[in-house]
């Protein structure tokens, strides 16, 4: 009795009013976890958040990681454990089916330019770690034309050159780091195009007499000959050049095809290229894309969500439609760009509408002539010596693509890439193709 007694007339700690720590703060708390242990913990937090949406949750961590100490390295922790995560989640994507002209893209249409610089700096230095022998050409190409190169010292890594920019600090590039590492983390698994770094073999050496895929030649003069249809303010001039730059691409391509159709062991086979579409207007510059694809015997899958097309065919065919539909495209801003913009009933502007139907107009009408100029060429080579075959040849590589198609995408589903709601704007449209022509059965101005 007399120790409930004393027992009663203790007094009662007051209960804490501080908030219950979540669990995993309480066993870092319990655990004394190492500085790298740490970051893993504040980075798994924020890819949490990233992925549910919690923008709250995902500044919290941050915070965390920008505010604390800078003792016993932790700045020198942070920023090795964070480089080799994105390096890790980078590896990733290349086996996923990503490329870099994809991954900057997709960075690009989520964030800001500095946050595309600092991720084409974390592509460039995941790609160090192979031998540039076994990395895919176009893989250099797309590195090439990102401008992607190493500049920052070798005793540094790029995240810490960053910081020690002038306008530039740890507190600024850490949100940036982490947002590109959460975001290259989310990415869906993608179709493999070709070899990733370090699977790439240089290519067998040619026998004698035997041309390679691509006639380099022919590119740079299709190029050359679209660029002058580009610069120039004569349509008629416009007209001879981009008639010259696709006749010359179809020739091309169907010279290849019965080159391949006569080699003994043949393996020549469809392969992938993924073509950027941006807005505004996607919608019909896909529908473009996908009428300059299906002339020349290729098939293009819109991926809306991540900015780009994939293009299925053989790679002459494929250069033909990546060459000719930068340049129509161009052409086609330009003109919808000279049409103007149209205000409707009570001053509403119908100007979006109006170039919807514009571009969607165009492709139509320029999948029509393109169809027209790759069936004269068809023909002409058919009467020339040896042409017989031709059909069935150029026959078997549509099959091709079609089982390509089928065997990569086995779950695509087709549907309108763009609405038409201005009458003006499709007539416009349509009249803008005419005046692209794209034979005139005319030499071509040098």
């Amino acid at each position: 009795m007399k120790e409930k007694e004393r027992k009663r007339a203790r007094p009662t700690p007051p209960r804490s009013t501080t908030p219950q720590l979540p669990l995993w703060a309480q066993r870092l708390a319990d655990d004394q976890p190492t500085p790298q242990e740490l970051v893993a913990d504040i980075v798994a937090a924020a890819s949490n958040a990233f992925l549910g949406g919690d923008g709250l949750r995902f500044d919290t961590a941050v915070r965390r990681l920008v505010d604390h100490p800078d003792v016993g390295g932790w700045r020198t922790v942070a920023e090795r454990s964070l480089t080799t995560y994105l390096q890790e989640h980078i590896t990733a994507a290349w086996e996923h089916g990503w490329q870099p002209a994809d991954v900057s893209r997709v960075v690009g249409r989520r964030f800001g330019a500095q946050h595309v610089r600092l991720m084409r700096d974390a592509m460039t230095a995941e790609l160090q770690c192979y031998a540039q022998a076994t990395i895919d050409p176009r893989w250099l190409a797309q590195l090439a034309e990102l401008e992607a190169k190493v500049w920052w010292p070798p005793d540094r890594s790029y995240l810490r050159a960053w910081c020690e920019l002038p306008n530039s600090d740890w507190a600024s590039m850490l949100p940036r780091m982490l947002e590109l590492l959460c975001l290259v983390h989310s990415l869906s698994v993608l179709e493999v195009l070709g070899p990733i770094p370090g699977q790439a073999r240089p290519p067998a050496p040619k026998a004698d007499g035997q041309r390679p895929p691509v006639d380099e030649r022919v590119l740079s003069r299709v190029r050359a000959l679209l660029a002058k249809a580009e610069a120039t303010t004569s349509e008629a001039e416009a007209e001879a050049f981009t008639a010259g730059a696709q006749e010359r691409m179809a020739r091309h391509s169907i010279d290849m095809a019965m080159l391949a159709a006569t080699e003994p062991n043949n393996r020549d086979q469809p392969v992938g290229r993924r073509i950027g579409i941006d807005n505004p207007y996607e919608s019909s510059k896909a529908m473009l894309l996908n009428v300059v694809a299906k002339a020349n015997r290729c098939r293009a899958v819109w991926s809306q969500d991540y900015g780009f097309c994939t293009v299925l065919g053989f790679e002459p065919d494929l250069d033909a439609v990546e060459t000719i539909f930068t340049s129509l495209l161009v052409q086609a801003v330009t003109a919808m760009t000279r049409a103007g913009s149209r205000t409707g009933a009570g001053g509403r502007s119908r100007t979006r509408s109006f170039r919807q139907s514009f571009l969607a107009a165009y492709a139509v009408r320029i999948g029509e002539r393109l169809t027209e100029v790759i069936e004269v060429q068809t023909e002409a080579a058919r009467a020339e010596p040896g042409g017989g075959n031709l059909l069935p040849v150029l026959a078997s590589r549509t099959q091709a693509v079609d089982e390509a198609l089928n065997t990569m995408f086995p779950r695509l589903t087709q549907k309108s890439s763009a609405s038409i709601t201005d009458a003006e704007g499709w007539h416009s449209g349509r009249g803008a193709a005419d005046l692209a022509t794209l034979h005139t059965g005319q030499a071509l101005p040098e």
